[in-house]
């Protein structure tokens, strides 16, 4: 029986909540993803949830093994830190990063337990730039719940993330890898470039098309390019296979952001855990409303600028009219659909395994969940 199902046994949903820290909990985080899965699942078409069931379990023991060490390693003498760790796990993420880590290692024909180290490295710098992120967005909602600054308040939350950013360079180290030290503190530093661009284009309604797509690779796409070259790295890939896997994460990220970035107009609030036009609100400038602008006339043209430049939500009725009636979604999508291929294609370089299928199955759900 897979952990999939065991977690739907009646009343274990519930446990699994209560237990992350207990004497198993393994099964307890396992469980807790598969909830996120079964109530944050997008999917609509025949790429759902039972696809994404098949990734997981393809790698569930590895996974089941990470959460185990994630739980060890945020731990602390400090009782808020460990708070809000809890609270970080109990959010249920996804966890795409570190899963990439183990699908590539695996991929390659890796065999030993370094990549369980290495995924949770991963899993800390995400979650590190998340905390500091929601500060920067003053945001109050993140995956349907509470953020962490929401509840303890910034300054918590921004410590908080600083340690996590000194864990994960302290196993870093432990894993005794200068060439994944050089590639993960380049992309620590890269990420951080991006969120500092994306905040100078704040209510900035000229950002191009081709700034847009430098700023989601810097602060999206180079953590997923990251997790996935580190895992081939660690496994001592081909010099093929490493760079196959490099640009699977690279374009996989990209396809992931461009539809989030759809989702933001087009979603359900319930479904993505933040409320549609969020980005609006912001005053982010994202490819759809790049492209609305440069298919509308001039009073609508004029229309979504000054939305983004006020920010808020007055004009989201309007706007979401607009990039609807554009054709700025379907184009979004057709470029998410693009780098998608773009991954899908990088995976030649390896041997057919089930942790290929699984990758393969990844750029799949990537769009599917906005079809």
């Amino acid at each position: 029986m897979s952990w999939a199902r065991d977690c739907t046994k009646s009343g274990f949903a519930i446990q699994a909540k209560l237990t992350l820290t207990a004497a198993k909990p393994s099964i307890a985080a396992t469980c807790l993803y598969y909830q996120h899965m079964q109530t944050h699942d997008t999917s609509k078409g025949p790429i759902s949830r039972m696809t994404a069931q098949r990734i997981y379990d393809t790698v569930a023991h590895d996974f089941s093994r990470v959460n185990d060490l994630i739980i060890q390693r945020l731990s602390s003498d400090v009782p808020l830190v460990e708070k809000i760790a809890q609270h970080i796990i109990e959010s249920g993420g996804k966890r795409l990063r570190p899963l990439l880590v183990l699908l590539s290692s695996r991929a390659v024909g890796y065999s030993k337990d370094d990549h369980l180290k290495l995924a949770v490295v991963i899993e800390f710098l995400h979650t590190a730039t998340l905390l500091h992120d929601d500060v920067v967005d003053t945001s109050d909602m993140r995956r349907g719940r509470s953020t962490a600054n929401a509840n303890w308040g910034n300054a918590p939350s921004v410590l908080v993330g600083d340690f996590l950013y000194a864990r994960a360079f302290e196993m870093m180290v432990e894993l005794k890898s200068l060439p994944i030290m050089e590639i993960l503190s380049h992309a620590t530093a890269v990420i951080a470039q991006g969120e500092v661009m994306q905040l100078m284009n704040v209510k900035n309604p000229d950002l191009t098309e081709e700034q847009y797509m430098t700023v989601i690779h810097n602060k999206t796409a180079m953590l997923f390019e990251a997790a996935s070259h580190t895992g081939a790295l660690l496994a001592s890939a081909s010099d093929a296979q490493e760079l196959a896997l490099k640009n699977y994460g690279k374009h996989l990220g990209l396809a992931f952001q461009l539809v989030d970035d759809v989702l933001d107009y087009r979603g359900d609030a319930e479904a993505m855990g933040k409320n549609v036009g969020d980005d609006l609100a912001e005053g982010k400038t994202t490819l759809p409303l790049i492209h609305a602008m440069a298919n509308s006339n001039e009073e609508d043209r004029q229309l979504i600028r000054q939305a983004i430049r006020k920010g808020g939500l007055d004009d989201l009725p309007k706007v979401l009219k607009l990039v609807e009636t554009s054709g700025a979604l379907e184009y979004t999508m057709q470029r998410a659909r693009a780098e998608a291929t773009k991954a899908s294609e990088a995976l030649s370089a390896l041997a057919t395994s089930p942790h290929k299928d699984a990758l393969e199955l990844l750029t799949q759900i990537a769009v599917a969940r906005a079809s």
